[in-house]
Parts: C-alpha cells; sequence; structure tokens
C-alpha cells in the first residue's frame, strides 16, 4: 500500500545507473518514479565497453536482447609502442557466464536509448524529464523530493520511501547529504573524438593503447559505425585551441587516419578522477554510480560499476520494499559494492601506468602473468569472473575458495524445457548440489533458514546421467558447474539472487550472518 506515498522509490537521474536502478526495482515490483534533468541523452559516447558480468543483469532485467542491438564483441587489447613493439596483450577468452563474448564495444547513447524504451513496458516506472531536483529532506517515514520543472518553472513535492541519488558526479543529492567525496582529478585534460568510419584498416577491431610517456592515445572501435580516440593534450594546450573540426584534424592525421578512413562526428575534454564518497547510505537515500564513487577510464568500470549498484540497490530494495528480506539487508549495500570498486580503480590506475609508460616491471607482471601460490585457473585481472570480497557471505574469500564467486551460467534442461541456467532456475536464492540433493546435506536448522528466504533445493546431473522423476533436477549440458565446484572441493553451494555464491558445505552451508562494517582498502590515486 502507498498510503500518503507517491511511489516507493525515487530515482534521481535516468543515466545508466538511474536506469538499471529503475528497471530493476519495477521488475521486483515496486512503484519508481525518476527525475531527469534532461530529456534528449547526453550526446557524448563517454563509456565504450561492457562485459558479460553486466550483460547477465541485462539478462536478468529481460533487456540484453534489446541491448545487444547496440553492442559489438570485443576483439582484444594491446599496448603497442609507436614503433609498433606489443608492451601487453589480453586476450578475451570466452565467456563463462552465458553471454557469446567477454567483452562487447558500444556507443552508449544507443544503448540507453533501448534501456529507456524497456523502461516504457512498466506501468509502475514514471519517468518525469526536465527535473531539477532542488532538495531531498528525509524523516522517519519517507522522503520528500521537491523538484522544479526546468520548462513551466513548476515546484513539486514527491514523497517516497526511498530515494536513490545517481545524478553523476556532482551529484545534488550527494551535496543535500553533505556528503565528502575526497580523491584527486588528474590535471591533464583528454581530448575524446569520436568519428564516423568509411572504410576498414587494418586490426581496426584491436583496443589499442598506444603507450608512450609523453603522447599516450586510446584507440578503440565503438558500435554504431563508429571509432574513437582519446588523447592528452600538451601543456600549455587547452580546449580552446581545439574549438572546430579543422583544428583536430591534425591530431588524427598525425596518427595515420585522414578523409578516406573517417569523418569527424564529435569531440568533447575530460579529466580523469579517482575519488570515493565518504559513505554511499545516509538513512533513506542511496548513492549511486558517479554520485559515489569515480575511477579513470583504462578498466571500462565506470559506467559499468553504477550500473552494477543500481541492480545491486534495485534487488535488494525491491524485495525489502515486498517483505522477502529483512532490511539489514540495505546495510550490506556499500559494503559489498565499494570493495569491487576500489579493485577495478586500483586495475585502471596500473593499466594507465602502463598506457604512459611509468609501469613497473611488477605492474606489469601483476596485470598479464599468474602470481605465485594461485591455484585456480588464472586470468588477467581485467578478464577475471565477478566476483565480491565482502558482505552477506559465509566462509573465506580466498583464491582456493568459491564464495563470492559468479557460478558460471551453462545451457540446462529441466523436466520443462531447456534454456540458461538463470531462465531455468528463476532470480531466487537457490542452493545446488552436484549429482547431490541439498536436502540430504542441510541439517533441520540450516534448511529452516533456506525456508525462510524462499530457497530452491536444485541437484546438477551431468548431461550422461538420468534425472529423478518428480525432483528438482537439472542437467548441465555444458559440463560448467560440476568441474567448477570440483575444483574448490564442494559438493553443495548455496547462490543469491544475483547469482554470487554466498555459501558452501566445506564451510558451513548456514545462512550468512550480516556484516557489520565495510572492509578498508587501499584505494590508488596515482
Amino acid at each position: 500500500m502507498l498510503k500518503n506515498f507517491d511511489a516507493d522509490i525515487a530515482v534521481i537521474g535516468y543515466g545508466p545507473t538511474g536506469l538499471i536502478s529503475a528497471l530493476t526495482l519495477a521488475k521486483e515490483g515496486a512503484s519508481v518514479i525518476a527525475f531527469e534533468h534532461h530529456k534528449s541523452i547526453y550526446p557524448r559516447a563517454r563509456a565504450v565497453t561492457v562485459n558479460d558480468w553486466t550483460m547477465r543483469i541485462f539478462q536478468t532485467l529481460g533487456v540484453a536482447g534489446a541491448a545487444k542491438k547496440s553492442l559489438e564483441p570485443q576483439r582484444a587489447l594491446r599496448w603497442l609502442t609507436y614503433d609498433r613493439k606489443e608492451v601487453m596483450r589480453v586476450e578475451h577468452p570466452p565467456s563463462t557466464l552465458g553471454a557469446d563474448a567477454r567483452f562487447y564495444n558500444m556507443y552508449q547513447p544507443a544503448m540507453e536509448a533501448a534501456l529507456r524504451e524497456c523502461g516504457e513496458g512498466y506501468d509502475k516506472l514514471t519517468v518525469h524529464y526536465n527535473k531539477f531536483v532542488e532538495k531531498v529532506e528525509q524523516d522517519a517515514d519517507g522522503v520528500t523530493v521537491t523538484a522544479l520543472d526546468t520548462q513551466t518553472g513548476e515546484r513539486t513535492a514527491t514523497r517516497v520511501r526511498y530515494v536513490i541519488g545517481a545524478d553523476g558526479a556532482n551529484s545534488t543529492v550527494r551535496q543535500h547529504l553533505n556528503i565528502a567525496m575526497p580523491g584527486e582529478i588528474v590535471p591533464t585534460r583528454w581530448i575524446v573524438i569520436d568519428c564516423y568510419t568509411k572504410r576498414w584498416w587494418p586490426d581496426r577491431d584491436f583496443l589499442t593503447f598506444w603507450t608512450d610517456k609523453k603522447h599516450p592515445v586510446v584507440d578503440i572501435m565503438l558500435s554504431a559505425n563508429k571509432h574513437r580516440w582519446e588523447i592528452p593534450l600538451e601543456p600549455g594546450e587547452t580546449e580552446a585551441d581545439y574549438t572546430t573540426n579543422e583544428q583536430v584534424w591534425p591530431l588524427l592525421k598525425a596518427l595515420g587516419h585522414d578523409e578516406n578512413d573517417i569523418e569527424i562526428h564529435q569531440f568533447a575534454f575530460y579529466q580523469h578522477p579517482v575519488r570515493y564518497a565518504e559513505r554511499w547510505r545516509e538513512g533513506r537515500v542511496f548513492l549511486a554510480g558517479d554520485a559515489c564513487h569515480n575511477t579513470h577510464p583504462w578498466a571500462g568500470s565506470g559506467m559499468q560499476n553504477g550500473m552494477r549498484d543500481g541492480y545491486d540497490l534495485g534487488w535488494k530494495l525491491g524485495r525489502v520494499l515486498a517483505g522477502k528480506l529483512a532490511p539489514a539487508w540495505l546495510d550490506t549495500y556499500e559494503i559489498e559494492r565499494r570493495p569491487v570498486c576500489v579493485h577495478y580503480t586500483n586495475i585502471a590506475v596500473t593499466l594507465g601506468h602502463v598506457i604512459k609508460q611509468i609501469a613497473t616491471p611488477e605492474e606489469i607482471a601483476e596485470m598479464s602473468q599468474p602470481q605465485p601460490g594461485q591455484v585456480t585457473p588464472w586470468e588477467p585481472p581485467l578478464n577475471a569472473p565477478a566476483q565480491l570480497w565482502s558482505g552477506w557471505f559465509r566462509g573465506p574469500f580466498k583464491d582456493a575458495s568459491i564464495i563470492g564467486r559468479m557460478v558460471p551460467q551453462p545451457m540446462v534442461c529441466d523436466a520443462e524445457a531447456m534454456g540458461q541456467l538463470d531462465d531455468r532456475i528463476g532470480d531466487g536464492f537457490v542452493l545446488m548440489g552436484d549429482n547431490v540433493n541439498p536436502l540430504d546435506v542441510l541439517t533441520a536448522g540450516e534448511k529452516k533458514g533456506w525456508d525462510a528466504l524462499g530457497a530452491r533445493y536444485v541437484t546438477v546431473r551431468a548431461r550422461d546421467a538420468y534425472t529423478v522423476t518428480g525432483a528438482d533436477e537439472i542437467v548441465d549440458l555444458d559440463g560448467a558447474i560440476p568441474p567448477w565446484m570440483r575444483r574448490y572441493g564442494v559438493k553443495v553451494i548455496a547462490v543469491r539472487p544475483d547469482k554470487f555464491v554466498a555459501a558452501a558445505d566445506v564451510s558451513g552451508l548456514a545462512v550468512p550472518d550480516f556484516p557489520t562494517e565495510v572492509p578498508n582498502l587501499h584505494v590508488r590515486l596515482s
């Protein structure tokens, strides 16, 4: 019931973070009002990539098909000097999460447009464009959002239970909450040039970082028939030196491209910040995306971390509002999300060192070679499958542990149909056994705890096995999950709605306790 409330949630900002927040909440059955300052989508292509973790979120929300129309699989990453010496390469292995690629290139405005269109299918999701949020005032029962219509000058007050501030790096919501966001902004300004392509050139589909202490360049194929170059301005240069296409062309021609290859579409200027809000929640108001964390662009994680924030908040808030989860779940948001953002920030900073030729041999080895003592199949940090390092989990977070890892997504078959794992097991809590029924392993007390969360108990069989008539069983047609579980020495795992392993038989299958504090993690600033 919405007595005395206009909606359950207000989402302030309707870019990628706000979109995923709103779509997730609407899917969970919550009523959502989104406020966006601008009706038109920001035309500059900022982010350039999404990976299979993000695609799995899209799949969960039913928007993967729409999003993929603006995506193209990414071939690989390479770091070249201007004499074409390869410093480092990161090849992309096949996805283990159910996507048809590990990484995709994209053109952000096209993807945002597709996601907005998906949002129009929810009756409980209302979007107010041309609305600037002036005040966010909360009390014990809810939050009042005061918004100014930038076209009519009219002010409205909207009453909701919770607010998600997804309004960008200069977040007015964060300012209303008086939350500081310390860090640094690298003084170098970069010109980001998006071009239409007229023809193909060799190795265009590599994401190439031209490494140089003075003139590093990012060279990347986008989707939608576009290509991008990111080039640092020289000392003494300013934006005033590049106001027309004619002034920009010499930068592109110096890289070997002229009017035969490309047509300039647009260009913009950016600096690279590394900043974190001191806290991501104040009572009934949450911060998400750039409103609470900014990172260097080199790991392709800025926009994606924001969308993952929105999904994390969405499924937790939605289920708390529906009475399916305890309110304590809301305290896990920053505890679980901040370490992931720090992890990708540190990867981005290290990659930036390689690009600028200031990386140490140890840093390059860390990015491109396994470290001593790693016992699981190793992948470079940028390619490594999704993982969480703190939060609502039981058991250790370490290399030889399955806890906090995202379960693979193979094709499976059950008594009804064949499909991808997530589509067959749903989006609730699931206990999965490797050729064993989890109910045969759980104690009565453990089962009671999982029953309270509405968990399913699923036996995973190999494709050459018989299933038991009437039992809750799936056949792993790709042979992905049992070998993965055996790698970590486990027979039964408990999987959360976001598909991360919360518990396993080797470390205890009791429902996890709630965490109490955010881990103190080191953020590399330069």
